[in-house]
């Protein structure tokens, strides 16, 4: 009877400690986070593109007469300016061509002085039958003539100093300049194997192209055809420098190009930004940030709610009930200090972003806005 009394207690004092310790156990369960408000915040469709800058245009520098190369006034690849000498050909034959054309104007000139005199002298006599028809229609013949040699030598004196204007070849454009193949002593110009001499880079503008799919670009415009004016599709443009540094000048749309590319199916807008020190030069690779049509409603969570484990991306969201529920989401991209969550959560819905690694689902908590 004793024994069994004792084993009656012994079950009792069990049966009040486990109870106790479970009870311990579901207080200890109970923990505080912090939660924020699932927001909704307007996005804009920020993309990135990657690709080689491009100068403004290039202007080709060939000789437009034939002759020796006299002298190069200029720096390989270094800045030029528009009117600046660029080379000299020898003008030693179109200088003399030029001074054979002045004496033939003066004689030209000469002859029809003497022409106009005998006309305006046989004219009178004519009136008085001193002399015949037939020779004032001589000296009215060659006064004629007389002019029309002067405006003749007069055309080939303006063509002479053309010529001899050629053999000083000036920067059309200003922009950043080649070297040139050809050198002094060489004899250039069209016909011979220096027909050109060397080009100009414009780059006081730079531009880039901007592949967008064309599914894409119809969403972004709303349009239903294809339109050749998207300047106002594009915002915000930014441009990142190969080393990452962000380029001071913002970015401006120039044009969209003439066709779709079906072989990408990407439509392409051009973009363009100044280059007023020539610190970007044609060919270096650029990353390009814009903003693409207009900004959607996204539900954007803070970062240090979303855990990510390989490929899923899940968070802790306290339910109405003050219960932990955990839920696994379709994240976009960052917004800001956030994530835009595509699926998973509904604005207002509370999420933790403290205490993650204790939550359990149905588990109580106590919560702090953040």
């Amino acid at each position: 009877m004793l024994r069994s009394i004792r084993f009656l207690q012994m079950a009792i004092l069990l049966v009040t400690m486990t109870s106790c310790k479970e009870k311990r156990s579901t207080i200890s369960e109970k923990i505080s986070v912090d939660v924020a408000v699932a927001s909704t915040e307007s996005v804009p469709n920020r993309k990135e593109f990657i690709g080689p800058l491009s100068a403004n245009y290039s202007a080709t520098i060939q000789p437009r007469i034939a002759g020796f190369l006299a002298s190069s006034s200029f720096e390989n690849g270094m800045p030029v300016r528009r009117g600046q000498l660029i080379f000299t050909l020898d003008d030693a034959p179109q200088r003399a061509s030029r001074l054979a054309a002045e004496a033939s104007l003066s004689s030209a000139q000469a002859k029809a002085v003497e022409a106009k005199r005998n006309y305006e002298r046989a004219v009178p006599l004519a009136r008085i039958d001193a002399i015949s028809q037939t020779q004032l229609d001589q000296y009215t013949a060659e006064n004629s003539a007389a002019i029309a040699a002067v405006k003749s030598a007069r055309q080939t004196l303006r063509n002479a100093k053309l010529e001899e204007g050629y053999t000083r070849i000036y920067a059309p454009i200003s922009g950043i300049i080649s070297s040139s193949s050809a050198h002094i002593g060489d004899y250039v110009g069209p016909g011979t194997q220096f027909s050109t001499l060397t080009t100009i880079q414009s780059i006081d503008t730079v531009a880039i192209d901007l592949a967008i799919p064309m599914s894409e670009y119809l969403a972004s415009s709303g349009r239903t055809s294809f339109s050749y004016d998207n300047a106002s599709l594009l915002e915000d443009i930014r441009l990142y420098l190969a080393d990452g540094t962000l380029y001071a000048e913002p970015g401006f749309y120039k044009f969209t190009r003439q066709s779709v590319a079906s072989a990408m199916g990407t439509i392409v807008l051009v973009v363009g930004f100044r280059n007023p020190d020539y610190a970007i030069k044609a060919g270096q690779f650029g990353r390009v940030m814009a903003s693409i049509g207009k900004a959607r409603e996204c539900v954007v969570v803070p970062q240090q709610a979303v855990s990510q484990i390989q490929d899923i991306s899940s968070v802790w969201v306290i339910r109405p009930d003050s219960t932990a529920e955990y839920r696994s989401v379709k994240v976009g991209a960052t917004h800001g200090s956030g994530w835009i969550i595509e699926e998973g959560v509904a604005a207002g819905e509370l999420v933790a972003i403290t205490g993650l690694q204790k939550l359990r689902n149905g588990m109580k908590v106590g919560v702090t806005l953040k």
